[in-house]
């Protein structure tokens, strides 16, 4: 086996010797060799290929904790996890260019990017329906419509229907406060961080409804309407989705393991302190919003949902779409039509 110097596989494998200590003390790149006497590391040539993934991987930003699960991965496994990785860095980019774009307009006084009249006046009109499915033994979905707040949360485990209901419970003050609070000269962003807020004591109703673990939780997704825009708080894989000139757009992305596993990354549970996806939406007349559980999208491909949207369906409609399509999981449907508001 042909070993090289710490200083020689650094130079070939592009990494520096002191990236190379700290991936030998975090065990992603153990040397093949340590000198017992003068503790110098010695690594074999065969190494170079983890050596090469480590820096690539660390070059596309990932977390170390995310790189050691990728190399214990057989690399089918691996190039789905990294592609997963990269769909969600490709999401909170998004996110966070909508957001950089809405501070910019907010303050430099840029004309409303809806593009509609300053005095129109808007308002919502929706409708909700749920229904336990046909093959769970209980609906463990929650949902919430009300003059400003929607929302959806679909529970999972033991306490799932407690912690759907938990979660969404914390954010109806929301909906029932005389006023939304404001944010001095960024006005409406001040709603969006209550509705941050509000999701991390969900986060907190729901952690002690689960004792500290993960074996209970929810998901949930909110749309909280201001009078002029949408503000948006998403996490777990419910889904949010906007109808806009027979177009549909997913304006939510899945916090799941990868594409086609259900395991979910981000969810409340009392694991983690939950960090939701916030974003701000500019409704026009016209625009049709649902709210889901994935018991309808894993039933209702997403062309289907389209051309029911179009044809002016309500949540009856989606849920017995799912139904008849076998409907394995709970389906909830929150339907919400932006109207020009008539006096």
């Amino acid at each position: 086996m042909e070993l090289l110097t710490i200083g020689a596989f650094a130079r070939v494998s592009r990494l520096s010797p002191k990236a190379l200590r700290l991936y030998d003390e975090l065990a992603l790149l153990r040397p093949a060799r340590v000198d017992p006497e003068t503790g110098y590391r010695y690594y074999a040539t065969g190494q170079l290929g983890r050596a090469r993934l480590v820096a690539w991987l660390r070059r596309l930003g990932m977390p170390l904790a995310g790189i050691r699960a990728v190399c214990a991965l057989e690399p089918a496994e691996a190039a789905r996890e990294i592609g997963a990785y990269w769909a969600r860095v490709e999401a909170r980019t998004a996110m966070r260019r909508d957001l950089a774009a809405f501070l910019v307009d907010q303050l430099t006084g840029t004309t409303d990017a809806s593009g509609r009249e300053p005095m129109t006046t808007l308002e919502l009109r929706h409708a909700a329906r749920t229904d336990r499915g046909l093959v769970r033994p209980a609906n463990q979905d929650t949902h919430y419509a009300g003059r400003r707040l929607l929302a959806v949360a679909d529970g999972f485990g033991p306490a799932g229907l407690a912690a759907s209901g938990a979660a969404v419970a914390a954010l109806r003050h929301l909906d029932e406060a005389e006023a939304l609070p404001v944010d001095g000269e960024l006005g409406e962003l001040g709603v969006l961080g209550a509705l941050e807020d509000a999701v991390r004591s969900a986060g907190l109703a729901v952690a002690g409804l689960s004792g500290g673990t993960d074996e209970a939780g929810t998901t949930l997704t909110a749309l909280l309407w201001t009078g002029s825009r949408l503000a948006l708080a998403h996490i777990g894989d419910s889904r949010a989705y906007l109808l806009r000139g027979g177009e549909l757009y997913r304006i939510t992305q899945d916090h799941r393991v990868s594409p086609r596993d259900l395991l979910l990354y981000r969810a409340l549970t009392g694991g983690t302190d939950p960090v939701p996806d916030l974003r701000l939406q500019e409704p026009l007349p016209g625009d049709r919003y649902l709210l889901c559980s994935d018991g309808l999208t894993e039933a209702v491909p997403d062309a289907r949902i389209r051309e029911l949207l179009a044809s002016a369906a309500g949540p009856e409609e989606l849920v017995s779409a799912a139904l008849a399509a076998g409907a394995p999981d709970n389906v909830t449907c929150v339907v919400a039509d932006v109207a020009v508001a008539t006096g």
